[in-house]
């Protein structure tokens, strides 16, 4: 297989193992998508603000680490270590739930994906008050903002030249997400409203993780 693609799979698994999981980010673009209010200006502020994060991140952390080989080795392990970690928390939620997401409640409007159901529907919140929100919860998150790119950033160093194509599948992994995630809430919300679905979820992260440190570590 290609080293290019090798990192562009690479780029798009990672970050969809560490994008898919229940944040503060996602809890609000997932009640935005069940209010059906301001999507498109918390979709687009995420999928910007990830792309420059994941810019910087291979941009300046990875450029330097391929800059000087003897990090590489440091920055494989130290990426894998983490991960590692990260699939562990994801499997103890797996195992011991408490997951769902709940949207709150302050009135009731019919589920366009089952008529006839109720969803809880808060009171409307401004633009204003949600892009302030949504940037918040992006940008005043030191554990989100290593994540992006110290880890991708590092990840990424160990593809070399190929890295831009890993930056690609990261930047395009994050796109995708929000937008189904956003746009798409109103008819998962269903499914993701059960403790079992995000066991599932978060199962499926942990065994990703796996995978991805121990391809990163064997190099």
């Amino acid at each position: 297989m290609p080293p290019e693609l090798v990192a562009l799979l690479s780029g798009l698994g990672l970050c969809l193992g560490l994008i898919v999981s229940i944040g503060a980010q996602n809890a609000v673009v997932l009640r935005q998508g069940l209010r059906r209010e301001h999507v498109g200006i918390v979709v687009l502020v995420c999928v910007v603000s990830d792309a420059i994060l994941q810019t910087i991140g291979v941009a300046g952390i990875a450029t330097v680490v391929t800059a000087h080989p003897w990090l590489e080795t440091a920055a494989r392990w130290a990426g894998a270590i983490f991960i590692v970690g990260f699939a562990i928390v994801s499997a103890r939620r797996a195992l011991r739930g408490g997951g769902s997401l709940e949207a709150a409640a302050d009135e009731k409007t019919p589920d366009a994906a089952h008529p006839g159901t109720l969803l809880a529907r808060p009171r409307t919140a401004t633009r204003a008050a949600t892009l302030l929100t949504i940037l918040a919860v992006t940008w005043l998150n030191p554990h989100a903002i290593v994540e992006t790119t110290v880890v991708l950033g590092s990840v990424a160093a160990t593809h070399g030249d190929a890295r831009w194509f890993f930056l690609a599948g990261g930047i395009a992994a994050s796109t995708l997400w929000f937008v189904l995630f956003g746009y798409g809430a109103r008819y998962l919300a269903p499914l993701l409203r059960t403790e079992r679905a995000w066991r599932i979820l978060d199962g499926g992260i942990a065994a990703i993780m796996v995978i991805i440190a121990v391809t990163l570590v064997l190099g």
